[in-house]
């Protein structure tokens, strides 16, 4: 039976949203790491069309986008035009396919959007199944992948090597059969961000922007910044959140006791913006693959939480520190190998903690 061409927009009604996303002039935007649309359809084939904001075209962190189809990365590419449209599969029979579309690099640099899917189908395209489970992952430069494509750890920072999917937290993620959210911008942290001159860079704070879109120097159209939209956390409901946050931190509070205290206040505080956030979700603090000096004081400020409210679903756990035998990214960032060790460790964790099979 010969399909029909049709086109389609990135809307709950076509496709399932990944992460925190935000539709506007007929686009869905992607800003966070690992935000995207995943569809299936039964057809011969599609393309996807995608709109860059006005940094594609700087050459400059551009946006890197991965598309999949069946599981199969078939396009890795970074919008460096207005507009791209990718042909992601062409077949001369009928099949059913999986399409996954993801933005691998961060929010901070670069946002995209999708325009347009069009696809020569018997019955159009539906949104993919749910998982069984939804998790939020908050976190830094670790939880976005920085560097995880460059071998070398002397090199900087680049949309290029940022690769989230080969990340802990995707990782963790897909083991565990969980639909996620992230929300991850590197070098942020809970009271500066990452800093070389011990002066607090309070322009990275992370809890300023939990409750937002994203945030980022590009603009969804050219027109909003994702820092200007409020999050409605009734569109993402996640049976746990696992906060991963003070390795940026530890380069200000070092080894002073009284600069680790104010983390730790500061650390119980933000604990209550994602409880009024999210009511009913189990909280996991985690800290330590880029090392583990704030991890005593992120125990602290679960503990002083819990006393401070009354509330006991909130939990830590510490990963093991990076081995240079296990290589490094970019800035000595984690590699493939110790991505994949910590995400053999959360996930093991969280299935005794939350009893998942």
């Amino acid at each position: 039976m010969a399909g029909t061409i049709q086109v389609f927009r990135a809307t709950e009604e076509n496709v399932t949203i990944i992460g925190r996303t935000h539709y506007y002039n007929d686009v869905l935007w992607l800003a966070l790491s690992g935000s995207g649309v995943e569809f299936t359809f039964y057809g011969r084939k599609a393309e996807i069309t995608l709109q860059g904001d006005a940094i594609a075209s700087t050459g400059n962190n551009l946006a890197r986008i991965a598309i999949c189809v069946n599981g199969v990365r078939v396009i890795d590419d970074q919008i460096n035009q207005p507009i791209v449209t990718y042909t992601v599969f062409e077949s001369d029979t009928e099949q059913e396919f999986t399409v996954t579309v993801i933005k691998l690099s961060e929010a901070a640099m670069s946002t995209a959007g999708i325009k347009a899917i069009k696809v020569d189908a018997v019955g159009g395209i539906e949104p993919a199944p749910a998982r069984v489970h939804k998790i939020e992952f908050i976190g830094d430069s670790i939880t976005c992948g920085y560097g995880v494509d460059d071998e070398d750890g002397t090199h900087p920072f680049t949309t290029a090597t940022e690769d989230v999917t080969k990340a802990y937290a995707y990782l963790t993620a897909r083991r565990l059969q969980a639909d996620y959210s992230m929300v991850s911008f590197s070098g942020y942290g809970i009271i500066t961000g990452y800093t070389e001159n011990n002066q607090k860079l309070t322009t990275h704070l992370l809890p300023d922007y939990y409750e937002k879109v994203g945030k980022s120097e590009g603009r969804f159209n050219n027109t909003l910044f994702p820092q200007q939209l409020p999050w409605d956390f009734n569109r993402f409901v996640p049976d746990l959140i696992v906060i991963n946050l003070g390795t940026n931190d530890d380069s200000y509070t070092k080894d002073n006791p009284g600069l680790q205290a104010e983390y730790a206040r500061e650390y119980t505080g933000f604990l209550k913006t994602v409880r009024r956030c999210n009511p009913h979700t189990h909280i996991l603090c985690t800290l330590g693959i880029m090392g583990d000096r704030l991890y005593p004081y992120v125990e602290q400020a679960v503990s002083r939480y819990s006393a401070e409210t009354g509330d006991k679903n909130i939990s830590a756990m510490k990963f093991e520190v990076q081995q240079a035998a296990d290589g490094y990214g970019s800035d000595l960032h984690p590699s493939p190998v110790t991505h994949r060790k910590a995400a053999d460790k959360l996930a093991a964790h969280i299935k005794e903690l939350m009893n998942w099979e």
